[in-house]
């Protein structure tokens, strides 16, 4: 248990620089493209991830999750297997683009771009479907020192790239071709991850069941997992103009910092740590995850805090004024993601203990208040309202979730009632000192 303990906060060590040293990345190249491009283009380039994440998300068959979970999980037929499916499913998430998603979106959102754009971007899930396991199997042995620096290397590899590629043809095709180019270099970058690590086309019965068992819940769970946090953009795409949508997009990528942090923290970091206990008696179990989990609701909400009180002024200093409108969203969206930091570091229990149903009716739950509610606060409220309900989307999610812990004997209302009223103590006093330096206040930007 102690090995594991220190593996644990290594792995969280390396998780978290690993993605801070990314998203420094990602934000420089936001900061290049946006000077590049115009706004219109980066509202079109969600709504098609958004679309290849959906096609990814709900042919999800939970093969990392498996290679991570299984007591097979180094078994060399298991693995190429498991490659085998994944390489199967790249090439049908391609057809499925061309069959089913291209024009009936074009049609739908009334832009005939579409018709070449989406088929282009979801090639890098044909090249993703044909990269080696040794990604997953780093994860299995919780070796995050060499993912993450992985990780790194491949993100700058391929931002640069896409810099390259607009500053020569700043046109939104450059976007696209450069997504299918992020797919080559994972494709062959991945097989030199572990020397002597191969994969080959295999298929064994056995291994087939256990999969698609486990991942018949993971399809599910993944699927709805899209529903929940895509409808956002594939609502508004519809409700705004694609400029208005990239401001929209500029302003969450900002505020979702913390939650992509815990984000890769539960997948990485918590979910193979708890795999490793998930035999432990419940109540041990619970014990050993609220007491870990205390440190990081405390740490997420300082930085969250923090960044709710400046987030506005990072985006006026950074960005010119044609994305003025994000210094109100981005203050917003940041309060409602503490019931994603809630969620995403106790979830990874239930996966662990092979109840990924939970997730799925969580992700269901909050699909369904971003389709209802969304346009009826738009009609009523206007961009405010749609942006507002979008922001605390998250609060169902968490409470279905919560309610899957209860019935698990892995309950931890008590600590997230805590870990809420320390956040919102600390977020008053920053305001208060944002006030006090003479910075104002949050509000006075939406007038």
């Amino acid at each position: 248990m102690t090995s594991l303990k220190t593996r644990a906060i290594r792995g969280a060590i390396w998780t978290t620089a690993g993605f801070g040293g990314k998203y420094i990345l990602r934000f420089g190249n936001n900061l290049v493209l946006t000077r590049l491009l115009q706004p219109e283009f980066f509202g079109l380039m969600a709504l098609v991830t958004t679309f290849r994440m959906g096609l990814i998300l709900f042919s999800d068959i939970g093969i990392s999750q498996n290679i991570v979970n299984s007591k097979r999980g180094d078994d060399p037929v298991f693995l190429n297997t498991a490659w085998t499916l994944q390489a199967i499913r790249g090439v049908i998430i391609w057809i499925a683009c061309i069959a089913f998603i291209t024009f009936p979106a074009s049609y739908f959102y009334n832009d005939k771009r579409l018709l070449v754009l989406i088929p282009i971007s979801v090639l890098f899930s044909v090249f993703e479907g044909f990269s080696s396991t040794s990604i997953h199997t780093l994860q299995r042995r919780m070796e995050l020192r060499k993912l993450s620096m992985y990780e790194l290397a491949l993100q700058a590899s391929f931002i640069a790239t896409l810099i390259v590629l607009v500053y020569f043809y700043p046109t939104i095709w450059s976007l696209a071709i450069g997504t299918a180019i992020g797919g080559i270099y994972k494709l062959v970058s991945s097989f030199w991850l572990i020397p002597g690590y191969t994969n080959k086309f295999a298929w064994e019965k056995e291994a087939v069941k256990e999969i698609l068992s486990f991942g018949k819940w993971m399809f599910a769970a993944s699927g709805l997992m899209f529903a929940a946090e895509q409808a956002d953009r594939l609502v508004l795409a519809k409700l705004l103009s694609f400029k208005l949508l990239g401001v929209y997009t500029v302003a969450y990528t900002l505020a979702s910092i913390p939650k992509e942090v815990i984000r890769q923290l539960s997948n990485k970091v918590i979910f193979p740590t708890i795999s490793k206990q998930r035999d432990l008696p419940r109540s041990i179990l619970r014990a050993k995850i609220l007491k870990q989990r205390q440190l990081i609701l405390l740490g997420c909400a300082i930085g969250l805090a923090a960044l709710v009180t400046v987030g506005d002024l990072v985006i006026s200093l950074l960005y010119d004024q044609r994305y003025i409108d994000a210094t109100w969203m981005m203050p917003i969206l940041c309060c409602g993601m503490w019931f994603s930091l809630l969620f995403y570091t106790i979830s990874p229990a239930l996966l662990a203990i092979g109840k990924p149903l939970y997730s799925a009716q969580s992700n269901f739950a909050r699909f369904i208040i971003i389709i209802l509610a969304v346009p009826i606060a738009h009609q009523s409220f206007g961009v405010i309202g749609a942006i507002s309900v979008i922001a605390f989307s998250d609060l169902p999610l968490y409470i279905v979730n919560l309610y899957g812990l209860w019935q698990e004997k892995l309950f931890c209302l008590t600590q997230d009632l805590q870990a809420t009223a320390f956040f919102v103590g600390i977020l008053t006093l920053f305001i208060f000192l944002r006030y006090s330096l003479g910075f104002g206040l949050h509000i006075e930007q939406l007038f």
